[in-house]
């Protein structure tokens, strides 16, 4: 069983920078891909990056050249570096974990492990 926790959420202004984490606990090999997703009011879910069992990230367009996903394995926690934030990032920001394959773009919503989310707001 895994367990995630989100945090770092909060409200910035357009352009500045936030960094969101997300602590994983549980069955290790469960948690070997980790992803970030993010859901606006009103709007489906929508998948930001997956960060892969070889260290790899893949980004959606949307974000991409903007956030970044690190890692920290010793302490298995997973980071969403929010860049030149916008409005439209305004979200509740989930991440996601599971055993590979390590899903990305509309398969990510594949991830079996979730955790409750972190709200994120920018204002212009």
């Amino acid at each position: 069983q895994v367990q995630l926790v989100e945090s770092g959420g909060g409200s910035v202004q357009a352009g500045g920078s936030l960094r969101l984490a997300c602590a994983a606990s549980g069955d290790t090999y469960s948690t070997t891909c980790m992803a970030w997703f993010r859901q606006a009011p009103g709007k489906e879910r929508e998948w930001v990056g997956t960060f892969d069992s070889d260290g790899s990230i893949t980004f959606a367009d949307s974000v991409k050249g903007r956030f970044n996903i690190s890692r920290d394995n010793e302490k298995k926690i997973l980071y969403l570096l929010i860049n030149s934030s916008r409005p439209e990032d305004t979200a509740m920001y989930y991440c996601a974990a599971d055993a590979p394959p390590c899903y990305t773009d509309y398969a990510a919503t594949l991830f079996g492990n979730w955790g409750q989310g972190t709200q994120v707001t920018v204002s212009s």
